[in-house]
C-alpha cells in the first residue's frame, strides 16, 4: 500500500466551460467539503482549460507543493477534448496502456445498449501505465486510479452525479483508510410532511454549523403527495465527543427548521 507523502490535496478541474463561466464549479466545493471532513487539508485548487499542457501543468505543479493527493474532475470521455488522463500519465512520465480492466467495464456498459466497441469508446480504457480503473455505476467513462512516488492521483469525470458516485463508492473509502487519525459520528433522521425543495435551505443551515458537518437528504416518498427524507449527518474532529457534538447541533438545526415547516422529525437507526 502507497504511504503518502502528505494528507495535504490539490483538486484540478478541467474544462473551458468552467472558465468562461458556463458552468458553476460545483464539484470542487463537494470535494473539498467531503475530504475536509476527512481530515485532509485542501491546499490549492487549480481550474485549466481543456489543454495538455495545461493539465500537465497543473499535476505537475500539484507534485511540485508537495501534495500527497491529486484529483481532478473533467476530461474523461470519448471526444477529442477529453484528454485528462493521457495528460495526466504525461505529467508522471508514464505510457498510456489499454487496460483490459477498463476496456471490459466500457464494453459491458455499451453491450447492454447494444451498441458496438468503437475506437473513440475504446479511448476510454488507455490508463497510464500503473493506474486501475474506478468503476463508474452512473455514466461509461471509468475513474482512473494512480499510485506513483507517494502520490494517489485520481481522475473523476466532470458530470457531477458520475463524479459523487466513483468518489463514494471507491474513492472514499482509500482515504479513510489512508487518511489522519480523526474520528467520525453520526446521526439519521426521517422528515416526514415536506418535500426536498423546502427542506434545502433548512440543510444548508445547518452545513453551516462547522465546515466538518455534511448533511445528505435521500428522498423516499414523492416531492409532492407523501414527502419523506432520510437525513444523514455526518461529522469528523480530534475526539469522538468533539464529533458528536457537531454532529448534535447540527442536528438541533434541522429539527427545529423542519418542524417549523410542519414537519414530523424523528431519530432512526440507520437509512
Amino acid at each position: 500500500m502507497l504511504h503518502l507523502r502528505s494528507h495535504s490535496v490539490a483538486l484540478i478541474s478541467v474544462g473551458n466551460e468552467l472558465l468562461i463561466g458556463k458552468t458553476v464549479n460545483t464539484n470542487h466545493s463537494w470535494l473539498a467539503r467531503r475530504l475536509t471532513i476527512l481530515g485532509y487539508e485542501v491546499k490549492v485548487g487549480l481550474t485549466v482549460r481543456d489543454v495538455c499542457e495545461d493539465i500537465e501543468w497543473a499535476f505537475r505543479t500539484a507534485v511540485e507543493l508537495g501534495c500527497g493527493v491529486v484529483i481532478s474532475t473533467g476530461g474523461l470521455g470519448p471526444t477529442f477534448d477529453d484528454m485528462t488522463v493521457a495528460c495526466m500519465a504525461k505529467a508522471f512520465g508514464l505510457p498510456l496502456v489499454k487496460n483490459e480492466e477498463a476496456l471490459r467495464m466500457i464494453e459491458e456498459k455499451y453491450s447492454a445498449k447494444g451498441l458496438p466497441l468503437t475506437e473513440h469508446r475504446v479511448k476510454m480504457a488507455m490508463l497510464p501505465e500503473g493506474g486501475r480503473p474506478l468503476p463508474n455505476r452512473v455514466g461509461t467513462a471509468p475513474g482512473v486510479l494512480l499510485e506513483h512516488g507517494g502520490v494517489l492521483a485520481i481522475a473523476l469525470p466532470g458530470v457531477p452525479a458520475e463524479m459523487k458516485a466513483i468518489f463514494e463508492d471507491h474513492v472514499e473509502p482509500i482515504l479513510r483508510e489512508r487518511g489522519p487519525p480523526v474520528r467520525i459520528a453520526e446521526k439519521f433522521l426521517r422528515s416526514t410532511g415536506v418535500p426536498e425543495s423546502s427542506a434545502a435551505p433548512v440543510i444548508d443551515r445547518a452545513m453551516k454549523v462547522s465546515p466538518r458537518v455534511y448533511v445528505k437528504s435521500h428522498p423516499a416518498g414523492g416531492e409532492l403527495t407523501e414527502p419523506v427524507l432520510k437525513i444523514h449527518i455526518q461529522a469528523s474532529a480530534d475526539s469522538v465527543e468533539e464529533a458528536r457534538e457537531i454532529v448534535e447541533r447540527a442536528a438541533e438545526v434541522l429539527r427545529a427548521g423542519l418542524t417549523e415547516l410542519g414537519a414530523r422529525v424523528e431519530e432512526v437507526n440507520e437509512l
